[in-house]
């Protein structure tokens, strides 16, 4: 639309599109809720008021509020495509998302972030990119790519490109090491988000000062607090398994909340269908007793100012027409969504007349060297270290005991809940396999396999036994990818994922449907975990405190490094 042309159907010279009649509109920037009309031309609010326009619609005092947007999230983690994704998230209110890449980047570097980018073009969801910083994450694993400086600074160049993604690397921020300060140099003028859970003092204020802006780890008030007043923005998250938004609500008072707002990181099928995305944040904070307004600011002009996405996050002249119709603040049922002034989602579902496409599966990323892989822990020790989950976090616990041995190979205690965990590299065929011990899965038999391992993803494989832990590997490698039960050498359950090993090529209700059922062929075979297969997807990730498992063995990631297992 040409400024002309705007300007006048601002002042009413020309007739408008939609008129939205009688809505009680969220206003973001003042803190007022009050009844008016909004009209709107093509993509864009044009005014409030008595306009006139092409077609009508009557809100009859149902609240109009600016449209969600997730300041940070990994699609891959909903384990399907882009489209399908927009599909279970656009009803719920959200239309835009800052996202990062970096587990499809993981496994196919550039490839993997222009798939995103051409995947997620013509939706009815904005989807914003911001660059993958940590690819691969650390040196302690095996990824399917590397991405350099180099190789990441002609994607700011796209239009959808906005930043650097999450700086997991902080010990490389710390250190000065050149690779990471030229990502950091390379984004200089764009937001930088920041991944450095526990990080405080004058590490803190260094990583700060590197121009990281944000950080979505703070799992406690006082880790908020200290990131609040050193100038970050903070990302209240609410994923699947990672949920801090009970811990650090109190966070959020009138002097702080422009400096907040959510994300959810990683969020399952179940979850989306189920609880919701943004709006779930949005009306549990309303439930514990935060101000409505302040909380859908969180979800809209918050995140827009901060990634400097100028044309939303308010509903305003000019601003583009990303809108949510919805009952009231307690129940926040969205009735209807309207994205760039059209109209794409009524009570839960989107229109029949918007597309979803199914976009192309890329080759097979599966490569693993089997005649290399062994299962097997010779016992060099009485006692050995364990990572000990703990519930609904992403970081482990870092736990010594005595492993129990039969023929002189360590094996897994089901009475004491000490399990076996393997690693098995699947991008170059290395053969390699990390090995060790885990602690709060429950499982009394079988064993659960994935493809997703963030960050690198290789196969991860958590049991009871070697022969179960063998079959289920193998089975996620032959499905090209994706998540497997095995009990007794057969498999309850499966869930392909071909796209990268990370994603499904197929409807998000089906998806939902075999994840269900591995995660009751999980529970039926002892897990007591809300999420088992989310819960063993992180055990890989040697940038989250305390003890994790890549292919190259047991990290102690307070001290960065790869330790013997055996004290």
């Amino acid at each position: 639309m040409e400024l002309e042309e705007l300007i006048r159907l601002a002042r009413g010279k020309e007739t408008a599109d939609l008129l939205l009649r009688n809505a009680r509109l969220v206003e973001v920037f003042s803190g007022e809720v009050y009844e008016t009309d909004v009209a709107v031309a093509g993509p864009y609010v044009v005014g409030f008021g008595d306009y006139q326009a092409k077609q009508e619609i009557d809100l009859k005092g149902r609240y109009l509020c600016p449209g969600f947007i997730d300041s940070h999230v990994h699609i891959e983690s909903s384990m399907v495509s882009i489209p399908q994704f927009a599909k279970a998230v656009v009803p719920r209110g959200t239309t835009t998302v800052v996202c990062d890449p970096h587990e499809i980047a993981n496994v196919l570097g550039l490839e993997g972030i222009r798939y995103m980018l051409e995947t997620s073009k013509g939706l009815p969801l904005s989807v914003y990119i911001m660059a993958s910083s940590c690819v691969p994450a650390t040196a302690l694993e095996t990824s399917g790519a590397e991405l350099s400086a180099a190789d990441l600074s002609p994607l700011f160049e796209e239009e959808r490109v906005i930043g650097l993604a999450e700086m997991m690397n902080y010990p490389g921020v710390l250190f000065g090491v050149p690779e990471v300060l030229d990502k950091l140099r390379a984004a200089k003028g764009r937001p930088i988000d920041g991944h450095a859970p526990g990080l405080s003092g004058r590490d803190l204020a260094a990583y700060v000062a590197a121009g990281i802006g944000s950080d979505h780890e703070c799992t406690t008030m006082e880790e908020a607090r200290e990131k609040l007043r050193l100038g970050m923005y903070i990302m209240i998250r609410e994923g699947t398994m990672s949920r801090n938004l009970r811990d650090l609500l109190p966070l959020v008072t009138p002097k702080s909340a422009r400096r907040c707002m959510f994300c959810t990181d990683d969020r399952h099928p179940a979850d989306l269908l189920d609880e919701g995305h943004i709006d779930y944040l949005v009306r549990t904070a309303i439930g514990m007793g935060l101000d409505p307004i302040t909380a859908i600011r969180m979800a809209t002009l918050n995140p827009a100012d901060y990634f400097g996405l100028a044309d939303r996050g308010a509903i305003a002249p000019g601003y583009r027409a990303d809108m949510v119709v919805f009952d009231s603040f307690e129940d926040l049922d969205i009735e209807m969504v309207f994205c760039a002034g059209k109209p794409v989602a009524r009570e839960g579902e989107m229109l029949p007349e918007v597309s979803i496409p199914s976009p192309p599966v890329p080759p097979s990323t599966m490569n693993v060297n089997w005649e290399k892989v062994d299962l097997r822990i010779s016992a060099e020790g009485k006692r050995a270290k364990i990572i000990g989950l703990i519930p609904h976090q992403i970081v482990t616990k870092r736990m010594v005991e005595e492993i129990k041995v039969e023929n002189g190979l360590a094996v897994a205690d089901v009475e004491r809940d000490i399990l076996k965990i393997a690693v098995i590299e699947r991008h170059k065929g290395t053969g390699n396999v990390g090995l060790g011990f885990v602690r709060g899965f429950g499982l009394k038999r079988g064993a659960l396999a994935s493809s997703v391992a963030h960050d690198s993803h290789n196969i991860i494989v958590v049991g009871t036994n070697d022969e179960d832990m063998m079959s289920a590997a193998k089975e996620v490698a032959a499905m090209g990818g994706g998540l497997v039960a095995t009990e007794g050498g057969k498999v309850r359950a499966r869930l392909p994922l071909p796209i990268a090993g990370l994603m499904s090529d197929r409807p998000i209700e089906e998806v939902k449907a075999e994840m269900d059922t591995l995660s009751e062929a999980a529970w039926e075979m002892g897990s007591k975990l809300y999420d088992p297969f989310m819960a063993l997807s992180f055990l890989a990730l040697p940038v989250i405190p305390e003890l994790k498992l890549t292919d190259k063995g047991l990290v102690d990631v307070n001290q960065f490094r790869i330790v013997s297992l055996f004290e």
